[in-house]
C-alpha cells in the first residue's frame, strides 16, 4: 500500500539558500510546491523583492521541476513592515523590519495561505533548526554555520507556527549550500546575499525613503557631557544609540565619542565615552516565547551576528539584567533569550524600550 508524500509550500527568495532549500526537500521526497511572496513594489536593489529575483525563483523551479507562484501580499507588507518601520523613526526608535517581516508575513500570511491551499508545511531557506525537547516543545536552534545562523530573527516562532515549519538549511553550511546549487547548475548559484532592507535603496538610502515618505526630518545639535555644543546632525531621527559615525564633530578628541541619548523634542544628541554606554537591566516590549514565559538565566543576543551574553529574565517585569554591564541596547532593537547552557535554543525575544 502507497501512500502520499507530504505536500510542503517552499518560500523561495530568488537566492540560494531558499533554491537549495527546495531542491533539498524534493530529494527526500515532499511533494514540493514553490512560492515568491511579492511584498515591495518600489524600488529595490539591496534586498530579495526585485522583479529579477521573482524571476529567478520561477527559473530555479524549472529548472528541479516543480511549480511555481507569486502571492501579492503588498498591502500586508505596507501595513506590519513599512509603515512601522517609518513611524519608529518618527518615535526616535531603530526598527528591525526583517524581523516584522517574519512576524506577519512569512510565518503568518503565507502560513494561512497554506491552509486555505490544504498545505500543511511551509519551508523556508533560513539558516536554524528546529529542536524538539524531551516533553515534545517545539523550540527554534542556531543553525550549524554560525557565521549565516539566522536563528534572531525567528525568535518570534511559537508552537503552533514551529509544528507546521521546516528549515532544510539548518544542518549545513553556507559552503556547502552553493557547492550544491553549483553540482546542480542552479542559476542562483553564486548569486550575492540579500544583505540590506529591500525597499531601501543603497542611493537613495533611509534619509531618501523617509522623506520620500513624507517624515519630517529634524536638524540636531550635538552635545557633550557639559552641555557644550560640539557638532550637528542633518536628521536626529537617524542617528541610533551607540553610533560612532556621522555625528558632525571635528576631529582631533583623543578618544572616541558615541551618541548616548538622543532626545528628539529637543532634537538633541548627547555623545560620551564607550564606558557611559554601559547598562546593567534592558526592559522590553511585546516579548514572544517558543512556549511558557521563561525566569531565570538566560543568554541574550542584541544584533543578528552578535554574541549572546549571560544575564537573568524577570518575566513579571519584562526586565533582563546583565550579569555584567553591557553597552545600551537602542530602543526598538530585538532582544533574543537563548538558553543559559548551550547559548542555542531560542525561549523568545522582545523588543528593547
Amino acid at each position: 500500500m502507497s501512500t502520499v508524500a507530504p505536500e510542503v509550500l517552499v518560500a523561495m527568495s530568488g537566492g540560494v539558500d531558499s533554491s537549495v532549500a527546495a531542491s533539498i526537500l524534493l530529494g527526500q521526497g515532499y511533494r514540493v510546491v514553490g512560492v515568491t511572496m511579492k511584498l515591495w513594489g518600489g524600488e529595490s536593489d539591496t534586498g530579495c523583492c526585485s522583479v529579477s529575483d521573482v524571476d529567478d525563483a520561477r527559473r530555479v523551479a524549472q529548472q528541479i521541476g516543480i511549480d511555481h507562484h507569486v502571492f501579492n501580499f503588498g498591502d500586508d507588507f505596507e501595513r506590519h513592515v513599512v509603515a512601522p518601520y517609518v513611524d519608529a523613526y518618527a518615535a526616535g526608535r531603530t526598527p528591525n523590519p526583517c524581523i516584522e517581516c517574519n512576524r506577519h508575513l512569512k510565518f503568518d500570511r503565507l502560513l494561512h495561505r497554506a491552509s486555505m491551499l490544504g498545505i500543511e508545511l511551509v519551508a523556508t531557506g533560513h539558516h536554524a533548526r528546529i529542536v524538539t525537547e524531551a516533553d515534545g516543545t517545539r523550540r527554534v536552534a542556531r543553525g550549524a554555520d554560525r557565521a549565516k545562523d539566522q536563528s534572531y530573527v525567528l525568535h518570534m516562532l511559537g508552537q503552533a507556527q514551529l509544528a507546521r515549519l521546516l528549515f532544510p538549511l539548518g544542518d549545513t553550511t553556507k559552503d556547502h549550500v552553493r557547492a550544491q546549487a553549483r553540482a546542480q547548475g542552479l542559476r542562483t548559484a553564486a548569486k550575492p546575499d540579500s544583505q540590506d532592507v529591500c525597499f531601501i535603496t543603497s542611493a537613495a538610502g533611509r534619509q531618501g525613503f523617509l522623506e520620500r515618505r513624507h517624515l519630517p526630518l529634524t536638524p540636531g545639535r550635538v552635545v557633550d557631557g557639559t552641555g557644550a555644543v560640539v557638532g550637528a546632525v542633518p536628521a536626529v531621527e537617524l542617528v541610533t544609540i551607540g553610533q560612532r559615525k556621522n555625528l558632525g564633530m571635528a576631529g582631533g578628541t583623543r578618544e572616541p565619542r558615541y551618541a548616548i541619548d538622543v532626545d528628539l523634542p529637543t532634537a538633541t544628541i548627547t555623545i560620551g565615552e564607550r564606558r557611559d554606554l554601559d547598562r546593567s537591566t534592558v526592559t522590553l516590549d511585546d516579548v514572544a516565547w517558543s512556549a511558557s514565559p521563561f525566569a531565570g538565566q538566560v543568554r541574550a543576543q542584541v544584533s543578528a551576528h552578535g554574541d549572546a551574553h549571560p544575564a537573568t529574565f524577570d518575566p513579571s517585569a519584562a526586565t533582563l539584567t546583565w550579569l555584567e554591564p553591557r553597552r545600551r541596547v537602542a530602543p526598538g532593537q530585538a532582544v533574543v533569550l537563548y538558553d543559559a547552557v548551550t547559548g542555542c535554543v531560542v525561549l523568545g525575544g522582545g523588543t528593547a524600550q
